[in-house]
This record gives C-alpha cells, structure tokens and sequence, in this order.
C-alpha cells in the first residue's frame, strides 16, 4: 500500500473520558447489547458483560441462549439477561429477529463472545451484522461465520469494529501478513471493506457505517483503511483465553460513552493492554488469567479519564 494513503496517528495522544458530572444517572453512559454465549461457552460472554460494566457502560444487557441464560445471570448480578431461543446449545437462527428488536434501544452492541458455531448461528450472525442500525464490537465465532459469508462484511449499516486476532484474520481475508506487514495487511482489508460502492446497502452517510480493523497481537493495529494507530501496552501474560472477550467489552463500553468507533477501538486497546501490564506487575504472566484484567480496568481507567 503507498505510504500516503496510510495517516500515523501512533503519536497523537489517546483521548481521554471526561469526568463526570455530578448529576449524571446511568441513562448518560449508555446501553450496551452484548449478543453470544452457547452451551459449555457461557464463561465468555459473561466475562465481556462484566468488561463492559467495569468500563463504564450504564447499563448491559446479554443476550443470550435460553439453556444459559441462569448461568450467566449467576454470574455478575450487575447486568441483565435476555434468553434467546436456541437449538442444541447455540444461538438459533429463528432468534434474529427479537435479537433486533433488544438492539432498537442500545447505544452500542457486541456480537460473538461464547456464541459458537453452527449454520443456524451464522445464519444470526449474518443478519445482525447487516441489520443493527447501532455501530457493533465483532468478535470471536462471529468473525469466523463472517468469513464463511464475506458479501456481508461490506454490507452493514453501521459502524463496525472486527477484532481478529492473527488466526481468524487469516479466516478473513485468506493471508496470515507477515509481522512486518501486520499494518498494511489490516488497512487494506479495511479499505477493501470501507470501498465506496462496494455495498448496496451503503446509506447516504458512508462515514457512519465505517469498518475499524482491529487486528489483535503484539503491537496491535488499529485502522479504517487510512489512519491507523499501533498499541504499545501488554504483554505476553495476555495470551490467555477470554482476553479477547474482555477487550470486546471494553470498546463496546467505550461507545456507550461516546467515543467514535476508531477513538474507542484505540483507547479500548491501550486500557486493555494496560490493565494487563498492571496485573503482570502484582501477579505475573504465567498466572495471569482473564478475570485478572477486568479486576485491574479500574486502575487502568484511572490513567485515562481528564
């Protein structure tokens, strides 16, 4: 890709969340939608519910399946649970539309933690991706039914952010880049996506349904496709499972609060990789498991907010 397609914004500084006024109620800090989960995979949706509220979302609903659902209010009673009909522990594909309807009300909403695989869950996956007026976290099995049905990925009518790590990029776009590479490889899948013309369902705002590729690993990269931003927090004890549904968490969070899509994906990055370089400093890599990062959000927000 010629370097003068590409803006660095390694160096312009993150932006901050502002304090909070002290009349603000939960309705100011927006709800959030978090759509996934599956039999023996509840654990990753919950944790993403629990990511969310930990980084400031005022209200989060799960949307999850009906054989779940107990399990994962269990969990962390802060948040809300939807049941959602399913078929031998997945997500049903008769559950779209009642899923749709759940987003009506959202600010933002995040699809994939836990929700498995199976052709009824793509199915759901397909139609959320298009249909969710409101801009959407990707994550997980969702990316993976996405790449079985790549028309779709140009088709949505919000802002998107996919957050692939290097395995399910590959899934994507049919190349695992090079690390050196790693940034350009990222823009072009997002510009290919964010292609003017490239779906008919692109509305008369082209910038409001924008792609953000958020392409997970050691230095993570940030990008629409023009600017882009490289992470530099974290730390190999990160490399555990669930990690990656707490970042989902996270810049949905971080939407709920306002952010743009690309703000919040790049802040979200940086106080997920910080919450891991806090953790690692008081418990080290090799025991480092997921819960620790939420535990450490508040520390790691403490750094980011003016």
């Amino acid at each position: 890709m010629p370097s003068n397609t590409l803006c660095d914004l390694t160096d312009t500084p993150l932006p901050l969340l502002p304090q909070r006024a002290p009349d603000s109620h939960k309705g100011n800090f927006g709800r959030a939608v978090l759509i996934g989960g599956s039999r023996g995979m509840s654990g990753a949706i919950a944790m993403a519910g629990k990511s969310t509220l930990r980084s400031g979302a005022g209200l989060v609903t799960l949307a999850v399946p009906r054989c779940v659902q107990d399990v994962v209010a269990s969990i962390e009673p802060s948040y809300m649970t939807h049941g959602l009909t399913d078929t031998e522990g997945y997500i049903a594909d008769s559950a779209a539309d009642p899923a749709l309807a759940l987003t009506v009300s959202a600010t933002a909403v995040a699809l994939g933690p836990g929700i498995g695989r199976s052709r009824g869950t793509a199915n759901f996956v397909e139609r959320l991706y298009r249909e969710v007026i409101q801009p959407m976290v990707v994550d997980a099995d969702a990316l993976f039914a996405l790449a079985e049905r790549p028309a779709a990925l140009s088709g949505a009518r919000a802002a998107r952010i996919l957050t692939p790590h290097p395995g399910e990029f590959e899934r994507l776009t049919g190349t695992l880049p090079e690390k050196q590479h790693r940034t350009e490889a990222a823009a072009q899948f997002a510009a290919k996506i964010n292609e003017p013309g490239a779906s008919a369902a692109t509305s008369s705002t082209p910038q409001k349904n924008e792609t953000i590729v958020v392409l997970k690993g050691h230095n993570t990269v940030v990008t629409d496709g023009c600017q882009f931003s490289i992470n530099h927090t974290g730390n190999p004890g990160m490399a555990t499972g669930g990690s990656g549904d707490v970042l989902t968490g996270i810049i949905a969070a971080l939407l709920c609060q306002g952010l743009t899509p690309f703000d919040a994906a790049r802040l979200g990055v940086h106080v997920h990789g910080l919450a891991g370089d806090l953790a690692a400093e008081e418990i080290g890599q090799v025991s480092m498991i997921a819960s620790d990062l939420i535990d450490y959000l508040p520390k790691a927000f403490g750094a980011v907010v003016s």
